[in-house]
C-alpha cells in the first residue's frame, strides 16, 4: 500500500495522497510545508501576496515619510491598518475558526491636509489597484447621479478588468461627510444623495458579492454584469467634516462635572479639537450608526503649521519646488528658489487659509509668466526672488484666492 514520503502514514491514515514521480505526499503534510513557509516569511519582514510585497508597519511609515510631511500619528494608524489588512488576506485557512474581520480607515482633517495624498501614497508601495470616487456625485439607485456601483466600475478600470486584482484593491472614498443625513427631522422627501447613499455603502464596506457594471450602468443597461467580491477591499473615507468641532466641543464641556472639571478644561487644545474626536461624533455628525460600525480606524489630521508648509514645499520626493525645478531642467534651464521665495510663498498660503494644496496654485501664479516666456529664450538659468514672487503674486492673483479662503 502507498504511503506518505514525509510522514510515513499509509492511504488509509490520510485524507488524501499525492502521488509524484518517485514518491507520495499526504494533505497533512502539505498544509504543515504551507503553515512553514508562511511562518518563514513573517519572520523575514515581508509578506507576498500575489504581487504584493508588504512591508512591517515601521517601514510602511518610513516610505510614507519619503512623500508625506508631519501627521505621524495619522500614518501610524494607517501603516497598522495596512498591514493588518493585508496579512488578513495571507492568512492560512487553520483549525481554530478565527477569522480576522477587515479594518475599513476613516480619515478626519481639514481640506489640504493630506488625506487623498496618504491614501495614494499607500496604494503606490503596494502597487495595488487603486482609485478615488468622490461621495457627492452618489446618490440612491434610481436617482439622478452615479449608483453606488460605480465606485467598484473604477476600481475594475484601474485594474484594467482584472476580477481578481481589483477584489484586493483600495477604494478612497473622498468627501465622505458630504453624504450624511441632513437632519434628525422626519421629512415626505427622501434624503437620496445623504442617507440613501450611506445605506447602499453597507453593502460594499462590509464585504459582499456585488454586480458591478464594467462600463457604468445608467448608459449601458444592456451590458453583463461582473460579480466582484468586496470582502477583501480597503476602503479608505475622507472628509473635512466642517463643524464637527463644535459637536467634539459641546460633549468635551458636558463630560466631566465635579470639582476636576475646570482643570480638565484648561488642558483641552480647543484650536486642534480634532485630535479628541471618537466614532460617536462622527455619528452625531450624521453618519449612520452600521456606517461607521464598518469603519472601525479613525483617525484626524493635524491641521498644517507654517513649518509643517516649508517642508511639504522642498523636501517630499515629489515635492513642489523639486517638480518645477525638473520642468526647467527639460528645457535645459536652472531653476533656483530663494529662501526668501519659499518663506513668501508659505506665508501667503497661510494668510489665504489654503493648507497645502493652496502651494501649488500659488506657486502657478508666480511662475506662469516664467513657463511662458522662458522656453523660447536662450536663458540658461532663473532664481526666483521674493520680489519676483511678491510682483507675480499681483492683486488680481491674491484677491482670487482669498475668495476660495
Amino acid at each position: 500500500m502507498d504511503k506518505c514520503s514525509l510522514c510515513g502514514r499509509k492511504e488509509s491514515e490520510v485524507n488524501m495522497l499525492f502521488t509524484g514521480v518517485d514518491g507520495h505526499i499526504c494533505d497533512e503534510c502539505i498544509e504543515r510545508g504551507h503553515e512553514i513557509l508562511m511562518e518563514d516569511r513573517a519572520s523575514s519582514g515581508t509578506f507576498s501576496i500575489g504581487d504584493i510585497k508588504l512591508l512591517k508597519p515601521k517601514q510602511i511609515k518610513e516610505f510614507i515619510d519619503q512623500y508625506v510631511i508631519g501627521q505621524e500619528h495619522a500614518k501610524k494608524v494607517l501603516s497598522v491598518a495596512v498591514y493588518n489588512h493585508y496579512k488578513r488576506l495571507s492568512q492560512p485557512t487553520t483549525k481554530d475558526d478565527v477569522e480576522i474581520e477587515k479594518s475599513n480607515i476613516i480619515m478626519v482633517g481639514e481640506t489640504g491636509t493630506g488625506k487623498t495624498l496618504l491614501a495614494r501614497t499607500i496604494a503606490k508601495m503596494l502597487h495595488v489597484p487603486f482609485t478615488i470616487v468622490d461621495a457627492t456625485v452618489l446618490t440612491e439607485a434610481g436617482y439622478v447621479g452615479e449608483d453606488i456601483e460605480s465606485l467598484l466600475t473604477r476600481l475594475l478600470q484601474a485594474a484594467d478588468y482584472d476580477v481578481k486584482a481589483a477584489e484586493r484593491g483600495i477604494v478612497f472614498i473622498d468627501e465622505i461627510d458630504k453624504i450624511a443625513r441632513k437632519g434628525d427631522n422626519p421629512s415626505i422627501t427622501r434624503d437620496v444623495s445623504g442617507e440613501g447613499v450611506q445605506q447602499g455603502l453597507l453593502k460594499l464596506l462590509e464585504g459582499s458579492i456585488v454586480n458591478v457594471p464594467p462600463q457604468g450602468g445608467r448608459k449601458h443597461p444592456e451590458q453583463k454584469m461582473i460579480p466582484v467580491n468586496t470582502k477583501d477591499i480597503l476602503f479608505i473615507c475622507g472628509g473635512a467634516f466642517e463643524g464637527i468641532d463644535r459637536v467634539i466641543a459641546k460633549r468635551m464641556n458636558t463630560q466631566v462635572v465635579g470639582y476636576g472639571s475646570h482643570k480638565i478644561h484648561e488642558q483641552v487644545d480647543k484650536e486642534n479639537l480634532l485630535k479628541y474626536i471618537i466614532p460617536d461624533d462622527i455619528r452625531k455628525f450624521g453618519l449612520i450608526p452600521e456606517i461607521v460600525g464598518r469603519l472601525p480606524v479613525l483617525t484626524h489630521l493635524e491641521p498644517l503649521d507654517r513649518e509643517a508648509l516649508k517642508r511639504i514645499l522642498t523636501e517630499p520626493k515629489n515635492s513642489i519646488v523639486k517638480q518645477y525645478i525638473k520642468l526647467f531642467q527639460m528645457d535645459k534651464i536652472k531653476l533656483e528658489f530663494s529662501d526668501d521665495a519659499i518663506e513668501y510663498i508659505v506665508d501667503q498660503a497661510i494668510s489665504f487659509k489654503l493648507g497645502a494644496r493652496g502651494l501649488r496654485s500659488i506657486c502657478e501664479s508666480i511662475m506662469l509668466e516664467a513657463m511662458f516666456d522662458m522656453p523660447s529664450e536662450k536663458t540658461k538659468e532663473f532664481k526666483v526672488s521674493r520680489d519676483y514672487a511678491e510682483t507675480k503674486l499681483d492683486k488680481n492673483a491674491a484677491a482670487k484666492f482669498k475668495n476660495v479662503g
